[in-house]
């Protein structure tokens, strides 16, 4: 199986497992935020719907991401994967707006103190959100996909929404009547946490649908294995673009003026060779040969 495909395969699996979890949580808090009288966890438990709802949308961009280059995408299918982050970034946007709205309204309504129960419903969710980001983030940053970093941070939102519902519960029940409203603080809290995280994961999808260029260490890295083929003089221009989990690679390579048009073809196939071979996740490499200003 190519590399790109084992990446994208990797990154589907990891998206399913987060989405069968996912389900089973909003069950559970669902039910004890409904039957234990805490907004707080219902809201979570709406988060975490809206979990569900972007991580599928995830699933069907890295779907369309993995499908082979054809006529009319010479280039393949990479920029679905962006563009789910993007899609995942503005799910958890509408999710905290929709918690706050709805929290604000819950401070202005009497309603009843929360159960004890929903605490040790709350320590058990945010123990396997926080397991789920750190391990959706490290498959995220292996496969260098802004999709599956967003979807971590869904996991790590969520966890911070229940979070912030165990206090305002713990907050609640122990100052006693009067402070069912901790919960309904906690609960906006949380929204305004989610939202700047959301808009944090913004940036990056967008630059990689706009092909903003790359860490300049990838850039560097690539004209110095690039400038150590035989018969390279210099490098003149470099472009390198993210599509989907691997780099395009534009170069401009100067070589001796005299050489015959086979010897500077030659020279580019090494140079070429050189640089998918490094293990920068580059999938093609373009490259125009120009005579140096100094033939010897």
């Amino acid at each position: 199986m190519a590399a790109s495909n084992h990446s994208s395969y990797k990154a589907l699996k990891t998206t399913q497992w987060g989405i069968g979890i996912s389900i089973s949580l909003v069950m559970i808090k669902g039910l004890a935020g409904h039957f234990g009288h805490s907004y707080a966890l219902v809201a979570d438990a709406v988060e975490t719907g809206a979990d569900i709802l972007s991580s599928s949308l995830l699933w069907i961009g890295l779907k369309i991401a993995l499908k082979p280059p054809d006529s009319e995408h010479a280039y393949g299918h990479g920029k679905a994967e962006p563009l789910a982050a993007l899609g995942v970034a503005l799910f958890l946007m509408l999710a905290a707006v929709w918690i706050a709205w709805h929290a604000i309204g819950f401070l202005t309504t009497p309603h009843e103190m929360p159960r004890l129960y929903t605490i040790p419903v709350l320590l058990l969710v945010i123990g396997v959100k926080e397991g789920m980001y750190r391990y959706v983030l490290k498959v995220g940053k292996a496969l260098n996909s802004q999709a599956v970093k967003a979807d971590a941070f869904h996991h790590r939102s969520d966890a911070i929404t229940s979070l912030a519902a165990l206090v305002g519960v713990a907050i609640a029940l122990i100052a006693g009547k009067g402070y069912e409203g901790a919960d309904d603080w906690a609960a906006l809290l949380a929204s305004g946490i989610i939202f700047y995280n959301a808009f944090r994961l913004l940036n990056p999808a967008l630059a990689e649908i706009m092909d903003t260029a790359p860490p300049e260490a990838v850039v560097r890295k690539v004209r110095l294995i690039a400038g150590e083929a035989d018969g390279v003089k210099e490098i003149e221009k470099c472009h390198v673009r993210k599509m989907g989990f691997e780099y395009f690679v534009d170069l401009h390579v100067k070589v001796n003026g005299l050489l015959t048009v086979t010897e500077g073809h030659d020279i580019a196939h090494q140079v070429k060779d050189r640089l998918l071979k490094a293990g920068l996740k580059i999938k093609d490499v373009l490259i125009h040969v120009e005579p140096a200003e100094n033939p010897v």
